[in-house]
């Protein structure tokens, strides 16, 4: 027989030594991450930990200051266009035109990748259908619920048909309803190939939406690795929080600093993280303690977060 050959799958981005520099402030020291394709890849991070930064460098529209980074291995300096043809970037804020319908704001767009106008009407069609938003398509954009707008939104950024899909936060000020929905239709693209890359406040959507993810902090990565591992490697199975009157956590905290493997004095509350919640407790009742409550959860990425950045989402 033969020799087999296995081909190499290049990622669809590539990072090594990246960084960024704003006069002598430098907001990315140095990461390297890849992304493969088809992957959900998620940016964790307090603010101004270098994540915009990044997106941007990713996004073509910020030069890196030095390391290489490669899209579809091809640099970002002198191939940007021939990149951004190939991906879709859905920002922070919607930046929908007010004053075209719905229909309208996705071929307008459209046409500034010189998709022929029928095409884009085609589209068009098609992805008010996919995000749900087809009997709006002759609405204008202003009464849309906040909801409607981020889904338009989506559907815009895939009028090229992008193999990469950048979104910045793309569920934030969202009620529960329109988050399921969008995540929804991100698992869609997700199955149909499309390549995510995002950021976002919200752990819960990291844990739904992430195959890999990467925790930043001060420029730097402090962890990557899949949702399940990050918990399995920065965390405790469970954790106990307890709620003390307002005030007594610092006091009530010396008596529980023996239980579990550590603690973390919130100012609403202590969490106590161990492998069995109600054992300890069990035992922080057994030593006289009455806590307003305590509730006992399994650790999820937002405690992987305050151990790694040592503070919360909203700090």
């Amino acid at each position: 027989m033969g020799q087999q050959y296995r081909v190499a799958v290049l990622p669809i981005v590539s990072a090594r030594g990246l960084t960024k520099k704003f006069d002598d402030f430098e907001a990315v020291r140095g990461i390297d991450f890849e992304i493969a394709r088809g992957e959900a890849f998620g940016f964790l991070g307090p603010n101004g930990a270098g994540k915009s930064s990044t997106m941007r460098m990713i996004g073509c529209v910020s030069p890196v200051t030095s390391g290489t980074l490669r899209l579809f291995d091809l640099d970002p300096a002198t191939s940007g266009k021939e990149i951004r043809a190939r991906m879709g970037v859905v920002p922070q804020q919607d930046n929908l035109d007010s004053e075209l319908t719905v229909f309208d704001n996705l071929v307008v767009y459209g046409r500034y990748f010189d998709i022929p106008r029928a095409e884009c009407k085609s589209r068009a069609r098609e992805l008010l259908d996919f995000v749900q938003l087809s009997d709006r398509a002759d609405s204008r954009v202003e009464p849309l619920s906040g909801g409607m707008k981020r889904r338009l939104t989506i559907a815009r950024s895939l009028i090229n048909q992008p193999e990469l899909l950048l979104l910045d936060e793309p569920t934030t000020g969202l009620d529960p309803q329109a988050r399921h929905i969008l995540w929804d239709r991100l698992y869609r693209l997700k199955q149909q190939g499309v390549t995510l890359v995002l950021t976002t406040h919200y752990m819960d959507e990291a844990e739904q939406l992430c195959d890999r993810l990467v925790v930043m902090d001060g420029g730097r990565i402090v962890a990557e690795g899949s949702p399940r591992e990050l918990i399995a490697q920065h965390s405790t199975r469970e954790v106990l929080e307890l709620r003390f009157p307002a005030g007594t956590n610092a006091e009530r905290a010396r008596s529980v600093t023996d239980l579990g493997e550590r603690h973390e004095i919130l100012p609403d509350r202590i969490l106590v993280y161990a492998d069995d919640g109600e054992s300890v407790l069990h035992e922080v009742h057994a030593r006289g303690l009455s806590p307003e409550s305590a509730l006992v959860r399994r650790s999820t990425l937002e405690d992987v977060f305050l151990r790694l950045t040592g503070r919360s989402l909203v700090d």
